[in-house]
């Protein structure tokens, strides 16, 4: 048996069934080779390099559960690697392979193999007994037939039962027949006749041969007990019954009569019906005969895809003595139904798939079976038709699942495909099974933040690392595609780079201020953030974070008029005729913030005389409460205190001193508003009214002209508001007044203009020193205070200042 195993594995014989483009690979080879004998090699028979074995990381795919077979990547070859019986594989059945797939990745690839076991004569005919013996009377007559056990032998074609022997004797033959399934069965015939007075009992051995090489016998012993006269056998209507039976036939189904005759008499001629030895234990076991009436009736299910034809021997034994027996033929041709569904079988399946693949990318392998014949087993396979996929036909019941669209993980990131297959039976059966495919993440978005731009409200003087504003980015996309980290781009502010200003947290997108800002330096600037994703290559999107730096009361006034030394000022002798009312001088302060924090009130916190002198709690004029008496002090000092109107507030204090002087020219004095008498005017007293006036007109004009000139070249810098949006206007009770029912505010170094709800007012006053007269003083309004507080009516303002000149007129 080794030399013949060897000697087939020295020549496995390879068939190419088709092209390598189709990938069907046949070989054949002998069962019972030692495990490691050469089948084929799998690279050269697929036009491969040996190295793209492993690259490609070829596999074998089979429904076997055994690896009978295996391949080796480092030379292709496949080898036997487990024993294969082919009796224990595929049974009685001629035709036996091993099918398997070969897969390959990169492009992925199917190839379908089939190896062909072929029979080895290794196992002899075998009978179900060891003996068994067979009446025959005397009487019967020469050439009278006696059917005998069938030799059963496990290998197909020329290995299995060819031929049968009996040993020489003087009475019997042996005469061979082949049944329609291809078995080889013998008949005991008779010769001459039997003499039971010279010989009552006959032992012959009957020997069963196959054809295999070398050639294998079994042999079974026969005892034949003469017997004295029943010298007819029963004889049947006919010797062959043929019967139509569809395969779902219930049990307890008649599935024919059979009868027959005995020419005998008594109880020779008495039939009893039973199965002949030629009937196997399957068939005993599907079919039941009744011994009196000859039905035979169906006691267990059919099955057409085991078996599509039964052929069973009947006999009818008589009781005489010695009994005789007749025998017919009973063909049970099955017909099939459809009580098959059909099989799904997934190969060389991809569970993911990349959000990118082109259409047409291969996901997995699908064949489709059923075990029905006919129409019963065409076979329909089709998935749901909205889903971005399709079914490819190739070979015989075999399919292709592919894309059939560009997919996208961040609309459908998982598909539950049902793929349906129905035979054409009537009705049709089903089945479906369900494939999971998720789609791979690709890094095709970039973070998009929740705001296309962020305004940040810092307060000046902020401690270096607070936290000011906090910017939020999203990614659709997953893993390492979807963590953002956040950076600021550089962008120039006063000059520099943003850097030195403010800084953010790579992972959170808090952002942190680097400095403790000055709203009296810079007052608002614009940073770009970008956030960026971790993916290859990596994508990025920015967003604009406007700071506004809010001011706070930061800076105490500063009095700039009159000039003051060592925080004190002397202005002018006030004349000892002085009216009440009488403006001895204007205090006029500033302060460097803005809004509320800019709003100035002056208060006469300590002075020689009390009930002489006011202070204006807004104007800062200093005025004559009453007439100077000759009693009240010749010099006169006075504290005032400038607050402004912050949280907390802040001030700043100014010592003033004055004197009260005799004056020569009383007359002046006696009427401080309006002259009684026109005569009482000098020549010189209108000249100097009319130089006042003149230089006041002036002075009013050049303002004018500079605010225009401001205006033209805010025009030109592109500022849409700009102080130049206030507009001057005279009229007969308003020296000047402003007109703006929205203010903007610009910020130094930034073309962006912010929208405020205040207003900016100028306050105008004239006011005499010691040394000189100062006509015109212009005070600005924060646009952050109050519109309600800061600003002035126009008739008040025309009032004021209208009076201002006057008095001033009055002392001239």
């Amino acid at each position: 048996m080794a030399n013949v195993h060897s000697r087939w594995a020295s020549f496995a014989l390879l068939i190419m069934v088709s092209d390598l483009t189709t990938g069907h690979v046949q070989y054949s080879i002998p069962e019972e080779l030692k495990l490691g004998a050469f089948v084929g090699n799998i690279a050269e028979d697929l036009g491969l390099k040996i190295r793209e074995l492993a690259i490609r990381k070829c596999r074998l795919l089979s429904d076997n559960k055994r690896r009978y077979l295996e391949v080796n990547l480092d030379d292709g070859i496949l080898f036997v690697n487990e024993r294969i019986d082919r009796e224990q594989l595929c049974g009685p059945s001629s035709t036996c392979f091993l099918s398997f797939e070969v897969t390959m990745e990169n492009p992925l690839q199917v190839h379908d193999f089939e190896v062909e076991i072929l029979d080895i004569n290794d196992n002899s005919p075998s009978f179900p007994k060891s003996s068994f013996s067979i009446q025959i009377a005397e009487s019967v007559a020469p050439g009278a037939r006696f059917p005998l056990e069938m030799a059963q032998d496990p290998d197909v074609g020329t290995n299995t039962v060819s031929t049968y022997q009996i040993n020489s004797n003087e009475h019997f033959g042996l005469k061979l027949h082949t049944r329609s399934d291809g078995k080889k069965v013998a008949e005991l015939s008779l010769e001459k006749p039997l003499d039971r007075e010279r010989q009552s009992i006959v032992q012959l051995v009957l020997s069963a041969f196959d054809g295999g090489q070398p050639q294998r016998l079994g042999t079974v012993q026969i005892l034949i007990n003469v017997l004295d006269a029943n010298d007819n056998a029963p004889v049947f209507d006919s010797e062959l019954y043929k019967v139509s039976l569809v395969e779902d036939a219930p049990l307890g189904t008649l599935v024919t009569k059979v009868k027959a005759g005995d020419l005998d008499e008594g109880a020779n001629a008495e039939v009893r019906y039973s199965f002949s030895n030629y009937v196997s234990q399957t068939e005993r076991e599907l079919f039941a005969i009744d011994g009196n009436t000859g039905e035979i009736r169906l006691q267990r299910a059919l099955d057409f895809e085991e078996s599509k034809v039964y052929e069973l021997t009947v006999q009818a034994v008589d009781n005489g003595a010695p009994a005789m027996a007749g025998h017919c033929k009973v063909v049970v041709t099955l017909i099939d139904v459809n009580d098959n569904s059909p099989e799904i079988k997934l190969t060389s399946v991809s569970g993911k798939v990349p959000e990118n693949a082109a259409p047409g990318t291969v996901i997995a392998v699908i064949g489709v079976t059923d075990r029905d014949s006919g129409k019963n087993g065409d076979v329909v396979c089709q998935i749901p038709a909205n889903i971005p996929f399709k079914l490819q036909k190739g070979r015989a019941n075999h399919y292709k699942l592919v894309t059939s669209q560009m997919l996208d993980r961040e609309k459908v990131h998982v598909y539950n495909i049902s793929i349906l297959a129905w035979d054409s039976g009537s009705p049709p059966l089903s089945s479906n099974k369900t494939l999971l495919v998720t789609v791979s993440d690709i890094n095709d978005n970039a973070p998009r933040f929740d705001q296309s731009s962020y305004t940040a409200y810092v307060m000046e003087n902020n401690a270096p690392g607070d936290s000011i504003q906090s910017v939020t980015a999203l990614d659709p996309d997953l893993n390492q595609n979807s963590h953002v980290s956040y950076s600021i781009l550089e962008n120039p502010i006063e000059g520099m780079t943003s850097f030195p200003y403010v800084s953010i947290d790579s992972k959170s997108g808090n952002i942190y201020a680097l400095r403790s800002f000055d709203y009296e330096r810079l007052k608002h600037f614009q940073i770009q953030v970008q956030a960026r994703d971790s993916g290859s290559p990596s994508l990025s999107s920015s967003a604009a974070v406007n700071v506004i730096i809010l001011d706070q009361n930061d800076n105490a006034p500063a009095v700039v008029s009159p000039v003051t030394r060592n925080g004190s000022a002397t202005v002018g002798p006030v004349p000892q005729s002085a009216p009440a009312g009488y403006l001895v001088t204007k205090v006029m302060a500033t302060d460097a913030d803005s809004g509320q924090n800019a709003r100035l009130s002056y208060q006469l916190r300590k002075a020689t005389d009390p009930s002489l002198i006011s202070v204006g709690l807004k104007t800062g004029e200093i005025k004559l409460i009453r007439s100077v008496s000759s009693h009240d002090a010749t010099t006169q000092d006075l504290l005032i205190s400038v607050n402004d109107n912050g949280q907390p507030s802040l001030s700043a204090t100014v010592t003033i001193a004055f004197s009260i002087v005799a004056n020569v020219t009383e007359k002046y004095f006696e009427r401080s508003n309006v002259l009684e008498n026109a005569n009482n005017f000098s020549d010189l007293n209108l000249y100097l009214i009319i130089t006042l006036g003149s230089t006041s007109f002036i002075f009013l004009l050049t303002i004018m002209v500079l605010i225009a000139i401001k205006c033209h070249q805010d025009s030109d810098n592109g500022d849409d508001c700009s102080f130049c949006c206030c507009r001057m206007r005279d009229s007969s009770n308003s020296f000047m007044r402003r007109s703006a029912p929205k203010e903007c505010l610009n910020y130094t170094g930034v073309r962006d203009s912010v929208p405020i709800p205040g207003s900016y007012n100028y306050r105008f006053s004239v006011s005499p020193d010691s040394s000189k007269t100062d006509f015109l003083f212009l005070k600005t309004y924060a646009p952050t205070l109050p519109h309600s507080t800061l600003k002035m009516s126009d008739t008040n303002m025309g009032k004021e200042i209208g009076q201002e000149i006057h008095t001033a007129g009055n002392r001239y």
